[in-house]
């Protein structure tokens, strides 16, 4: 394969103010990977990002949920994180860079998505890390990145979705720290943005009937019940939160939900979440990647007087990266519509519009795709 001197990146270089650069082509080391990028779908930490670089990011490429094709491959470099060969060609999906020096990769390599210096690719700001983010037409693998051979899944549409379905996957497994998942369990997701929505596809593969998807949007409330939700509840046709709370205990033989995941990334939703969780229930908060601020909730009521446990969920482990690609092949085989998540699709040109449109919360998931 050809590969050109120069290609585009999108560079955000300040709030609502992203770019499209065209430099040259980073050379790679013998343990580095460059790879053409197929497509990325644009996360909310994107989103906020976009909107007021809250992080001090700029100028930074974004762009954490792509995928692309190997196009060169240092010589050091033989295989992905599961042992599988890499090579030219390949079909690839990367995110964590741990520094594997702290004390949290050398003796906790298990929780290496907690490395203080970990590194997360398309979230590295600074022009020394142009191209290490999946918003452009090439991006550079720098050495100790964790890239996940997924050449046997062809539907780029679904490898789009597999960063994350990994956020997704880990938040269930650290729910099953505090909580059981039966058949009939009563499970309750509040926000049915992407996240939410693949949360609960996940746990509908698990087989666990009793899924209830609350949001105040009908569109999203519909994608819900297609892809698995038993019921869902538009919130905003309550006029307290009790009310909404009463619909769910209605839906949950009189006593609230067993378990509960908060995807919002809402202070107000945060909480309320607590009014929907049953006695001697659980939940886990997935939705605060950022800081959107504070919440406030009753420790009598909420916590004490319910024994509610309360596990929290940050990014991912390496691992989950596996497993959410065979979640995503699960669904898929199904018949679940999980693609259908990925409702629009810009060029690279057209990003700025990209962004907005995912402000708008025109859709579900917005990708930017190359041709």
């Amino acid at each position: 394969m050809s590969i050109p001197k120069k290609a585009k990146i999108a560079t955000l270089m300040g709030p609502r103010d992203i770019r499209v650069l065209e430099l040259d082509i980073p050379e790679i080391n013998d343990d580095e990977v460059l790879v053409k990028v197929e497509g990325c779908g644009i996360c909310g930490t994107d989103v906020h990002e976009y909107k007021g670089d809250p992080f001090g990011y700029a100028p930074i490429e974004l762009g954490h949920e792509g995928t692309g094709e190997i196009v060169k491959i240092g010589k050091n470099v033989k295989t992905d994180y599961s042992g599988k060969p890499l090579a030219v060609g390949d079909k690839v999906v990367t995110g964590l860079k741990p520094c594997g020096k702290c004390d949290t990769c050398l003796k906790h390599p298990e929780q290496i998505h907690l490395c203080d210096s970990g590194e997360i690719f398309g979230l590295m700001p600074g022009e020394d890390h142009y191209f290490n983010g999946w918003f452009g037409e090439y991006m550079k693998i720098n050495a100790g990145g964790v890239i996940f051979n997924v050449s046997d899944m062809a539907d780029t549409d679904l490898r789009l979705l597999i960063e994350p379905s990994a956020v997704v996957v880990h938040a269930v497994e650290q729910a099953k720290q505090i909580f059981d998942f039966k058949h009939n369990s009563y499970v309750l997701v509040q926000g049915c943005g992407p996240i939410g929505l693949l949360l609960l596809t996940l746990v509908r593969t698990m087989g666990v009937r009793n899924i209830i998807a609350v949001d105040s949007n009908e569109k999203r409330l519909a994608m819900a019940k297609e892809l698995g939700a038993a019921y869902t509840v538009n919130f905003a046709q309550y006029a307290t939160v009790e009310e909404a709370a009463a619909a769910v205990k209605a839906l949950t033989e009189g006593k609230g939900a067993e378990m509960a995941f908060q995807c919002t990334g809402s202070p107000a939703a945060a909480s309320t979440i607590w009014k929907y969780v049953r006695r001697g229930g659980a939940m886990c908060e997935l939705g605060f990647f950022v800081n959107n601020g504070d919440t406030t909730y009753n420790p009598h009521l909420d916590i004490c007087n319910k024994e509610i446990r309360v596990i929290g969920s940050w990014t991912y482990q390496a691992k989950d990266w596996l497993h959410a690609c065979e979640f995503l092949k699960e669904a898929q085989e199904r018949g679940m519509p999980v693609t259908k998540l990925v409702s629009h699709k810009f060029p690279l040109e057209e990003i700025t519009e990209a962004m907005e449109t995912n402000i708008r919360m025109d859709g579900f998931k917005i990708a930017v795709v190359n041709k």
